[in-house]
């Protein structure tokens, strides 16, 4: 599992220029399973990604095909752990020793 922290590096008119592509790439992604949560940061200055397990080369594959990504616009931060404990929603997400 993943939790990507996106920092943008373009002014706000950019990333809000570019918001459409990046929210049709978010639901093709939520369509296909991969991801949990995703939003902005408050401030906003960025956003935040959590994702299903995956290999981390198919992640950073997904993330290099978001417009932000393809744009310039963002960096992004891959912060990969093992959840022990989860939500009953999401027991299917965490690591049985």
């Amino acid at each position: 599992m993943f939790v990507v922290l996106l920092d943008y590096v373009a002014p706000t008119e950019e990333i809000d220029r570019a918001l459409p592509d990046h929210r049709e790439w978010l639901t093709k992604h939520y369509e296909q399973g991969r991801f949990l949560a995703s939003g902005p940061r408050d401030p906003r200055v960025g956003g935040v990604l959590i994702t299903r397990s995956m290999d981390r080369a198919e992640l950073d594959a997904i993330l290099a095909a978001d417009p932000f990504s393809v744009r310039g616009l963002a960096r992004y931060e891959v912060i990969g752990f093992s959840p022990t404990m989860t939500a009953p929603e999401l027991a299917d997400e965490a690591v049985r020793p």
